[in-house]
């Protein structure tokens, strides 16, 4: 092929068969190598969108300076429409992202500007912050903010979802994707589901992000510092349709850089780590498909972005990403209590339930806390020392109802979810998680439940 200029050779990326990564599951599953658009990912499609429209509307002015809020990739996006049309170049980015992106951003022309990451959205230190307020100072400065600009999905409306439908013969049966602006997951899955309204949207999201919570039990859930870089999001884009996505599998830190190390050894596949936490997911979900299905999983960006991180062996150790080989999931110890017999019908309440019926409920099942379901969805959680400081404070808890008394929920995981993140979920007073089983069903695992597992699964490997 010859093109004219390096712009024209984004899009028309390969679906690519997993081998020995997909051996013993029956779908056949493709991946969508994003990392071999000219700019080595993804986003080098919405750069170019994002950029004409706004020429088209006379937003950006020649000369002008286009200023950008990134995880790396964009910004890399956007250089390349720039250095060819003659912009100059501000972006904001987070101090986790690898010094391999940052250097490439200043190859390009760009003048970085590197902000912390454990701040809240609207802190004026934010990549989010920062970058609004030079828009408003640089003169004929633009600012595309992907976060918000339709052209984001729109783009992989037009190109990304025609490419996966045309190059699967139609036969795409499920498309999985980190979600991070979302507008690669809402654009293909608004173009594949016009195509085929049965098809499945699965994503893939890092513990700590927003949208597991939100998707999955329609709640807002506490955002926690992740290190994998471009995914998961401690606000909600307007570029996101949290409707369109049918599920969210989440995924570890530990997980999504162990799978991007495999892909490259097993598969030849040299990508980040969003790639190794979509294909961690998509393989998870396989499990339980038919060998009629056809699942497309999209890798976003190139490894040569985190030599220094991921396919680093010291920062992998130094990062205990190398250390507790257990494989042992939620899953997993819901059944080894199973096979201890220690698993019944999880004791629930309701919130209107009267609250001393709900303590005896709990006395008989031997419990300290009690979740609290409402149509189905995690309301709250009865907690024995909350009920007993109410009676030290001389309530009448026989005339109270649950809703008066009950604590915040516990969270709730996955099942495929690691021990590494069920751990996490705990805190001193609140030693339990509800692991989501099926359609608003539930189980619960507790501090004891993990330590019996994991000594358990030490024992057995002896």
């Amino acid at each position: 092929m010859r093109y004219e200029n390096v712009l024209e050779a984004v899009g028309n990326t390969p679906l690519i068969r997993l081998n020995r990564l997909a051996k013993g599951l029956k779908p056949r599953i493709y991946v969508k190598a994003e990392f071999m658009n000219p700019g080595g990912s993804v986003k080098d499609r919405i750069g170019v969108a994002m950029i004409d429209e706004a020429e088209r509307k006379g937003l950006l002015k020649p000369g002008g300076t286009i200023v950008e809020g990134t995880s790396g990739n964009t910004g890399i996006g956007l250089a390349l429409v720039a250095a060819l049309r003659g912009y100059k170049l501000i972006f904001t980015i987070t101090d986790k992202q690898s010094r391999e992106k940052i250097n490439l951003l200043k190859a390009l022309g760009a003048e970085v500007i590197v902000c912390p990451t454990a701040v809240e959205p609207e802190d004026p230190r934010s990549y989010y912050s920062v970058a609004d307020k030079l828009t408003q100072e640089v003169p004929n400065a633009y600012h595309p903010n992907q976060y918000e600009n339709p052209e984001n999905p729109r783009a992989h409306y037009k190109t990304t979802g025609p490419e996966i439908w045309r190059d699967s013969d139609g036969e795409v049966t499920h498309f999985v994707a980190g979600m991070g602006t979302g507008g690669t997951t809402s654009g293909v899955a608004k173009y594949l589901k016009e195509q085929n309204p049965k098809v499945k949207i699965i994503g893939a999201d890092p513990i700590g992000s927003l949208y597991y919570d939100k998707i999955v039990h329609n709640r807002l859930g506490v955002a926690k510092p992740y290190v994998v870089e471009g995914i998961g999001e401690d606000i909600f884009p307007g570029t996101m349709d949290l409707k369109i996505v049918d599920d969210v599998v989440q995924v570890t830190d530990r997980d999504s850089f162990l799978m991007t190390r495999r892909m490259a050894r097993l598969e030849g596949l040299l990508c980040g780590g969003s790639s190794g936490s979509a294909v961690w997911a998509g393989l998870e979900y396989a499990r339980k498909l038919s060998a009629k299905d056809f699942m497309v999983i999209l890798l976003p960006d190139t490894g040569m972005r985190y030599l220094s991180k991921i396919y680093n062996d010291e920062w992998m150790k130094e990062n205990q990403y190398f250390e507790g080989e257990t494989s042992l999931k939620a899953s997993d110890v819901l059944a080894l209590k199973r096979r201890r017999g220690k698993v019944k019908a999880l004791a629930t309440a309701k919130p209107t339930d009267a609250l001393f019926s709900a303590m005896g409920v709990m006395r008989t099942h031997d419990i300290s806390q009690m979740p609290v379901l409402e149509k189905g969805k995690v309301a709250g959680t009865v907690f024995e020392d909350d009920v007993l400081g109410l009676m030290l404070k001389g309530r009448e808890i026989r005339k109270m109802i649950v809703r008066e008394a009950m604590g915040s929920p516990l969270p709730v995981i996955a099942p495929e979810a690691r021990i590494e993140a069920v751990l996490r979920c705990f805190t001193p007073d609140r030693p339990a998680v509800l692991v989501r089983t099926g359609k608003n069903t539930y189980d619960i695992v507790t501090k004891y439940d993990v330590v019996n597992a994991v000594s358990t699964a030490s024992e057995e490997r002896e």
